[in-house]
Order: C-alpha cells, then sequence, then structure tokens
C-alpha cells in the first residue's frame, strides 16, 4: 500500500475518529429501554470506566486536535477575527445546548396541555450545563489560552492545571457522591438544583451535575491537550512519524491515568484528572491507529459510514437529540391507552423481533435510531453541505 502522507489541513483519520465519537454518543444516549443495557453501553456508576465514558472526552480530545487546525490561520496571534470566530462559536454552541434543553420542556410542556405562551417560557426547570455547553466552556477558554500562552508552556500549564484540581478534589470531598462534594456545593449555589442534572449512585439520588462549573476546568486542560497533539501532528511532516509519535504519547498518558489512579480515582462525573490523562491517551492511540490504517495503509472502504457523521459532527448530534425528544415525547395509541413512539416501537416491534429479549431489543432500537440519523448525515454528506458553525 502506498503511504498517503497527508500535509492537507484535514486528515481522514481525524474526520472518522469524529464521526465514531458521534456515532458511538447517539447509540449510548438512545437506547430502547433505560432499564435494559448491556453493561459495556453504561457509565461508570461512580468510579471507573466504561466503553461509553470514552465518548465524549473522545470528541473533547478531537475538538482541541481541530483547534490546532483551525487557528493555525491566524498565526495563533490576539487578533480581532480570531477573537470573533472563538466567540462566535462558543456562544452559539452553548446557546445549541440551552435550546435543546428548553425543547424538551416545551414540548412536554403543550402535551401536558400547557398554553402556547406558558411552554414557551416553561424555564424553570432547564438544565443549564450539559454536554453541549460544556463543549462550549472548554472551546471557548482553551482557544482563548492557545492564544494568549506560548505553545511551549502549555504542557505546564495543562499539568498546573490538573495538579490543582486534583488538590480542590482531594480537600472538598470531590470523589465522595454527596451534597458536601465541593462540585456539587458550588453547582447548588451558582445554578441551583433546578438547573442541574439529578444523578443516582447506588441507589442515592441527588442533584449532582456530571457537566457542573467547577468540572469544567479540568475539560480546559482535556481541549488542551489535544491541541498540544494537534500542534505535534502538524510539525511532524510523515505520517509513520505522526503515528509513532501520538502513539508514544498516548500510552505514556493511558499508563499515567491508570497509575494515579490509585490515589486520584478515574471519575467521569467530576472530570477527574487521571479520566482526563486515560482518555486522551486513549483518544491519541485510537488516532494513531486510524491514521495507519487510513492515511498510510489506504484502507478507506470502510470509512465512508463514520465519515458521514465526522464531517457534520454538531449539526448529527443536535439533529438526534431533537429526534429523540420528539419520539420520546409524542404520543401514540396503545392497548388501552397510550405511549411515546419510542416506547410503542420498542415494545410492538423491537421486543418480538428479538424474541422478548428486551436487552437485546435495547440495543437494535439504539443501532436502528443511529441508521436513522446517518441517513440524514449521509444525505448531506453526499450533497456536500457541510454545516459550520
Amino acid at each position: 500500500m502506498k503511504d498517503n502522507t497527508n500535509q492537507n489541513k484535514r486528515l481522514l483519520s481525524l474526520d472518522i475518529l469524529r464521526g465514531i465519537t458521534i456515532a458511538g454518543m447517539i447509540l449510548v444516549n438512545n437506547p430502547g429501554s433505560w432499564g435494559d443495557i448491556y453493561a459495556p453501553l453504561r457509565h461508570a456508576e461512580w468510579n471507573g470506566l466504561t466503553p461509553t465514558d470514552l465518548v465524549f472526552p473522545f470528541f473533547m480530545f478531537i475538538m482541541g486536535v481541530s483547534t490546532y487546525f483551525s487557528l493555525r490561520k491566524y498565526s495563533f496571534t490576539l487578533s480581532w477575527p480570531a477573537v470573533a470566530k472563538i466567540l462566535r462559536r462558543t456562544v452559539v454552541i452553548f446557546a445549541i445546548g440551552l435550546a435543546i434543553a428548553w425543547f424538551g420542556l416545551f414540548l412536554r410542556g403543550i402535551l401536558n396541555d400547557k398554553t402556547f405562551l406558558d411552554a414557551v417560557a416553561n424555564f424553570d426547570h432547564i438544565r443549564i450545563l450539559g454536554v453541549m455547553p460544556r463543549l462550549a466552556l472548554s472551546y471557548g477558554f482553551g482557544a482563548a489560552i492557545a492564544l494568549i500562552v506560548p505553545h511551549k508552556a502549555l504542557p505546564w500549564l495543562v499539568g498546573a492545571i490538573l495538579a490543582a484540581y486534583s488538590i480542590l478534589l482531594i480537600t472538598g470531598n470531590g470523589f465522595d457522591f454527596s451534597d458536601e462534594n465541593v462540585i456539587s456545593v458550588v453547582d447548588h449555589k451558582v445554578l441551583g438544583p433546578d438547573h442541574m442534572y439529578s444523578s443516582t449512585v447506588n441507589g442515592l439520588r441527588l442533584h449532582f451535575d456530571p457537566e457542573g462549573l467547577l468540572s469544567t476546568l479540568p475539560s480546559v486542560a482535556h481541549m488542551l491537550i489535544g491541541f498540544i497533539c494537534g500542534g505535534m501532528i502538524l510539525a511532524l511532516k510523515d505520517n509513520r512519524q505522526r503515528v509513532l509519535h501520538l502513539f508514544i504519547v498516548g500510552t505514556i498518558m493511558t499508563f499515567a491515568g491508570f497509575l494515579i489512579d490509585y490515589g486520584i480515582p478515574v471519575n467521569k462525573k467530576v472530570w477527574s484528572p487521571t479520566f482526563v490523562l486515560t482518555t486522551c491517551g486513549m483518544a491519541s492511540s485510537l488516532l494513531a491507529l486510524l491514521m495507519w490504517i487510513i492515511d498510510i495503509r489506504g484502507y478507506r472502504r470502510w470509512t465512508a459510514f463514520f465519515e458521514a457523521f465526522g464531517v457534520n459532527p454538531l449539526a448529527m448530534y443536535t439533529v438526534a437529540a431533537l429526534l429523540s425528544i420528539i419520539i420520546g415525547s409524542v404520543e401514540v395509541p396503545y392497548a388501552d391507552g397510550t405511549t411515546s413512539i419510542k416506547s410503542y416501537i420498542y415494545q410492538s416491534i423491537m421486543m418480538p423481533v428479538c424474541g422478548g429479549n428486551a436487552t437485546l431489543a435495547s440495543l437494535l432500537f439504539a443501532i436502528n435510531f443511529v441508521l436513522l440519523n446517518w441517513c440524514i448525515a449521509y444525505t448531506l454528506y453526499k450533497k456536500r453541505i457541510y454545516i459550520k458553525i
């Protein structure tokens, strides 16, 4: 196979990894039944790591890599065009996240016979933070830092952020699932429980937001690690050298994360420093593997499915979220009453197909939901419609 060394702005392997994470997010967020899920498709309840816990941090890492490519045309200088772009993208991504949260409340309000105006103004329990707002804040702060701080100093800054956050967690009950956890305390005081996510650990349910304010700090470091790796990719002109360096960096971070886990547990809900190191390390290694398979060996026939998601990632995440809200809220006649479109498909179609195996039916529903969204993504891809922010 020919070594297709890529010196252009885009690496197909990066688009494929981005597409894999978006498809993964849609898959794990849309089971047929939340009570029937295979173990690898569940988030770790508290400490620990499952395959599902990798998709979001992988996307965060990729966002850092892409940010390096994006800011390169501004020569990484603090200019108004660069600042304007960062501000615009941050505000728009954050606003989309809020809009998704609002749409769920609005639709349920309309379906529960609220007046249109009451449903529109239904902000009393809107979740302020979430996946999209975290991406927005991590990108905004991370990109701004990349323009202000010399790039040689970024690894030291990342280390300082993670060290400071570790101290904060250790001294502030950061690894306890309780209202005394410093992350929860800050979110309760700033956001209020009505605007936070409710989490359940060992049967205990609390208002504990896995995308809280304080835990945004290590996610900025997370994005900056991706940014540093993006710089390393462009500094090396040969794909084999890129693969080697990404594997080395990925292996070091992964082992460091798992070793430090003995004192600072890997925990997605608090976005612990070990979670940052471990998931960034895995993402770097997977990117290296994909680069070797796709960009060096040239095995590309299998990539079209994920590329369709990868070239319109935020758009497809948004479409999937809105579709999920609609089919989970709108009801249709069922038996002697009504049920949601989602429940109807799961109970009336997926369960019989799977012979009553509830867990398999739940997975089949999720797979079909991914395929539905892929049809939309592929249509955009074939028409070369790229929705950029």
